[in-house]
């Protein structure tokens, strides 16, 4: 009599659209009518990324950019071959104006919601192709933020560009052997030609766009004094004008731990022909508004992670079946999986009100409490979101048994491309120190309080009230605390745990103001759901502390004693 052999079903990403009531009502609040008008259009991107780019993504799962260094004849030509899954993202990209968007403005302030809609809805099936455009949509606001003339006139219309045969990317070329975050070391020198032009020479230690047409970079010119003050931001194109490199060698590509799609260089600069963007001086200071762009589009591809992360087990949940009926039937698995969706919601709406806030801001219709609260919120949204997105790429895993952690299933992938997010624009405690920095200056404290409080006040559902009480302990223990740490050393050593305790506050805070709306709206109590799981997942990360000047102490102690080595 024939045996009957299992297989199992493998799973399916969902429609990143039609599946997502989130993402919907986030465009229906904001838009109104006008989200009708998106609709098709992401409707169609959310079919293509579940569909044919998910199943193209998966048959290369093996294939990755490859440097050639030479050419046949011992020419040195640093050429570097890209996946086909990449270059067909290049071109899906400029089409649907995945940078473009943001700066046509069809939408007017808040067209960044269209922009981060589509890109939430392609990268996780496009091999973390948003890396480039981060940075290219960087250095276009970058240019114009400058002001500087001639280059806004020659590459912003490029970096823009819906033209694939006419559309440029941008690197971002900061970080050195001295340091990643801590720029103040960097040792590319920037000295006059004979002609007057400006070269760099020196060593970037890691080129995320090393395929660019164009980057950003700093360099110390000759006779600035050292540390991050003496530093100038410098405009170059990668090739000149017959093709050939302008002064710029690639060493190698890194070997990383994930995001292996991206063709991360190790570059060196040999004089290299570069335009000062603005002045020769302030150079960091410039690079903060890039940043502030590059950092949101973190935050949201966190949350596209997330999202298929979570759509993938959910799949696997009603395909698997184990002892005596499918997985998604299991109330413990159902509460894990619930669990990781109550976190995917709240980082959603943390990435996308940083993404309606440097709308605004871009657009000039923000006012000083909004542009406060932008400084503050950007730094939590990425750090926030960073950290939720490894941890939900690790649970999607577990989710899986042991197939989640064989290659060939792809699962593992979602890890391994995760675990860049707390570490590219800046680690976790660099964000943090970033967000403390934002928090002392001019109204930005204030600005953060009233959007908690304000998000908080509309609630008027009962089942609402824990989450409501939950967020606003936690606000109030992270003000106190903050008022109560005079010590700068105790500051620093507890800015992760009173960013992340802010960062959560605010995903709680925006989360039941939405499920109000939603109730209000007929909506359903999906996210009010959300909210309660959210808040009982806790909040606070503040902990217990002393009152006055010894707020704090208490954890630079314990740091000394646990990371004693007995004198070692």
């Amino acid at each position: 009599m024939p045996t009957t052999t299992f297989f199992q079903d493998p799973p399916r990403p969902p429609d990143g659209w039609e599946s997502d009531p989130l993402l919907r009502e986030v465009l229906a609040r904001a838009l109104g009518p006008a989200a009708d008008e998106l609709a098709p259009e992401l409707r169609e991107l959310a079919a293509l990324a579940a569909g044919p780019l998910h199943e193209q993504q998966l048959a290369e799962r093996e294939v990755e950019p490859e440097l050639v260094p030479w050419d046949a004849w011992g020419r040195r030509v640093d050429r570097i071959t890209l996946t086909p899954l990449w270059r067909e993202a290049a071109a899906l990209a400029a089409r649907h104006g995945l940078v473009a968007a943001a700066y046509e403005r069809r939408h007017g302030a808040r067209s960044r919601l269209h922009q981060f809609a589509m890109v939430h809805l392609l990268e996780p099936s496009l091999d973390v192709y948003a890396c480039p455009l981060a940075m290219t949509d960087g250095a276009a606001r970058t240019l114009i933020e400058c002001g500087n003339g001639a280059l806004v006139e020659r590459a912003v219309p490029r970096l823009t560009s819906r033209d694939p045969s006419r559309a440029w990317t941008s690197g971002q070329w900061m970080t050195e052997r001295t340091g990643g975050s801590d720029v103040s070391g960097t040792e590319t020198a920037a000295r006059r030609g004979p002609d007057g032009s400006w070269r760099l020479w020196g060593t970037k230690w890691f080129s995320s766009a090393t395929t660019a047409e164009m980057a950003l970079a700093l360099a110390r010119p000759e006779g600035a004094p050292g540390g991050s003050r003496g530093l100038a931001l410098f405009y170059l194109e990668t090739r000149n004008e017959d093709g050939s490199a302008n002064g710029i060698l690639v060493n190698r590509l890194k070997d990383k731990l994930g995001t292996r799609k991206l063709p991360t260089a190790e570059l060196t600069l040999d004089g290299a022909r570069a335009v000062p963007v603005a002045g020769l001086g302030d150079g960091v200071r410039h690079v903060a508004t890039m940043l502030n762009v590059t950092r949101t589009w973190n935050a949201v591809v966190a949350v596209a992670g997330m999202t298929r992360g979570i759509g993938l087990a959910r799949d696997f949940a009603r395909r698997r079946r184990a002892f005596g009926g499918a997985l998604a039937g299991k109330p413990l698995h159902a509460d894990v999986l619930a669990g990781l969706e109550a976190e995917r919601e709240g980082a959603l709406l943390l990435a996308f009100r940083a993404a309606e806030l440097l709308g605004l801001a871009e657009a000039g219709e923000a006012g000083a409490p909004e542009r406060a609260l932008l400084r503050a919120l950007t730094p939590l949204a990425k750090l926030t979101t960073g950290k939720q997105a490894v941890a939900i790429a690790s649970e999607v895993i577990e989710c899986f048994g042991g197939a989640g952690y064989v290659e060939d299933t792809g699962v593992p992938r979602l890890l391994r491309d995760a675990q860049v997010l707390p570490i590219w624009e800046g680690t976790t405690s660099v964000l943090a120190l970033d967000a403390l920095r934002a928090l002392s200056g001019e109204g930005a404290a204030a600005a953060l309080e009233a959007e908690v409080r304000g998000r908080l006040a509309g609630a008027r559902d009962a089942a609402l009230r824990p989450a409501v009480d939950a967020a606003a302990g936690a606000l109030a223990r992270a003000g106190a605390w903050l008022a109560a740490a005079a010590d700068g050393r105790v500051r620093e050593a507890g800015a992760r745990r009173l960013a992340m305790t802010l960062g959560r506050t605010l995903e709680l805070a925006l989360l039941v103001s939405h499920a109000q709306w939603c109730l209000d709206e007929g909506r359903g109590r999906r996210a009010a759901a959300a909210a309660r799981r959210l808040a009982r997942h806790g909040v606070d990360l503040v902990g217990p502390f002393e009152g006055g000047d010894g707020a704090g102490h208490d954890a630079l102690d314990e740091a000394a004693l646990l990371l004693d080595d007995g004198g070692r």
